[in-house]
């Protein structure tokens, strides 16, 4: 563990830092509360701080009551040192906030038994924290590419949709297919089809900017949100993502399988007052024109072709909503 030692005695806290370093911990010092507090505010802080209850600045108990009001930053555990030993003092000490405490003069034993407690409290935290972000990922992510899911890429688009609206910026909206997925799973199985799946889909992400979005919109289909793209750069932005997604073979098996993108492109500079199913149901007619006039194609959709806005935030259109691909797509 990293430890933060913050007492104003230098002796006390030379003492305490030598019985930590013979334990192999790493170490860090504080003079007084003040300083610790400065400690206490980096991102790299101390997982533990063992605080003086009574230091020049801001005293042990002050700290602990300004550590627990903030939410930022991982938990850290605090270990009170004090001389006091009333029941009064004690219980304020813990409704501060403090985890634990030990009174001065201590044996070493005793230290290092409070210490193997604060570790097994920290690792089950950190075994929650690490199921809790597990249970985020299943929520938002795609299994099969990792891409964010259907639900999780439309929230996306509702969010970039309003941003764009408060600040006058445009967005574009991509909706990329592929090509010949039926012949593909025919010819080397679902479980080769989802490996072209994965692999299409991680240079997808690497063919776009750090924030933008993509998304597994359904089936084959994935959905792109391009921040402060106005048309021109949407259809450059989807001309280097047809160009990454081909620029070799994907492998099953160690056979080389092609595979290509069809997408349709929109941008709310064509049309800023269209809400998000009006966006994909252009960019879903502008796909199905690239699929009619010969595939692995980019096409910008036509600003006659969308629609009034009817949508309110939330709406999605359906895959496909405005025309069905032609069968093999």
């Amino acid at each position: 563990m990293r430890i933060l030692i913050a007492d104003d005695d230098p002796i006390w806290r030379r003492m305490i830092e030598s019985m930590l370093a013979q334990l192999g911990e790493e170490v860090v010092a504080a003079r007084d509360g003040t300083e610790a507090w400065g400690i206490l505010q980096k991102e790299d802080r101390p997982s533990l701080a063992i605080l003086d209850w009574m230091m020049p600045g801001m005293d042990g108990v002050e700290i602990c009551r300004r550590l627990r009001a903030g939410s930022d930053g991982p938990y850290v555990y605090i270990l009170l040192l004090t001389v006091k030993d009333h029941r009064t003092d004690i219980i304020q000490g813990f409704e501060a906030g403090a985890d634990d405490y030990i009174r001065k003069p201590f044996d070493p034993d005793e230290l290092r038994a409070r210490l193997r407690a604060a570790a097994r409290v920290m690792n089950l935290q950190q075994a929650l924290l690490t199921a809790q972000h597990e249970l985020q990922v299943q929520a938002t992510r795609d299994s099969l590419t990792g891409l964010w899911n259907r639900r999780a890429i439309l929230e996306i688009l509702d969010r970039e949709l309003a941003r764009c609206r408060r600040e006058g910026a445009p967005a574009g909206v991509l909706l990329a297919d592929v090509d010949h997925f039926k012949a593909i799973n025919d010819n080397y199985g679902h479980g080769g089809g989802d490996a072209v799946l994965r692999q299409l889909s991680e240079r997808m992400q690497a063919s776009v900017r750090s924030y933008d979005s993509v998304g597994r919109y359904g089936g084959e289909e994935m959905l792109f949100v391009l921040p402060s793209c106005d048309a021109e750069n949407a259809l450059r932005s989807a001309e280097r993502i047809r160009l990454g997604a081909n620029s070799s073979p994907c492998l099953v098996d160690s056979v080389g399988v092609t595979a290509t993108l069809s997408i349709g492109v929109v941008s709310t500079s064509q049309h800023d007052s269209a809400g998000a199913a009006d966006l994909i149901q252009a960019a879903d007619a502008a796909l199905y024109r690239a699929k009619r006039l010969g595939r692995n194609r980019v096409e910008l959709a036509d600003p006659a072709e969308l629609p009034e806005p009817t949508s309110t935030p939330g709406e999605a259109a359906s895959p496909h909503g405005s025309a069905a691909a032609p069968e093999g797509s």
